[in-house]
């Protein structure tokens, strides 16, 4: 699982467009990104920063949270 997560990673550094926000888990400016049952959280600036990668059963929105 760990290698698949580092891909993802990597092709996010690539192309960090190509995730998609998810208004009913959060507001803050993020985007999310599936693989398997992970979620990461990421955000665009200079840089691709993640944020978090979470399990897909955990209360994400909670996590979330302002």
């Amino acid at each position: 699982m760990g290698k698949e997560i580092y891909s993802a990673f990597e092709a996010l550094d690539r192309n960090p467009g190509i995730g998609h926000k998810r208004s009913d888990l959060t507001s803050h400016p993020v985007l999310f990104f599936t693989v398997y049952s992970y979620m990461i959280v990421y955000r665009v600036k200079t840089r691709l920063e993640i944020v978090r990668v979470l399990h897909g059963r955990r209360n994400v929105q909670q996590i979330l949270a302002p």
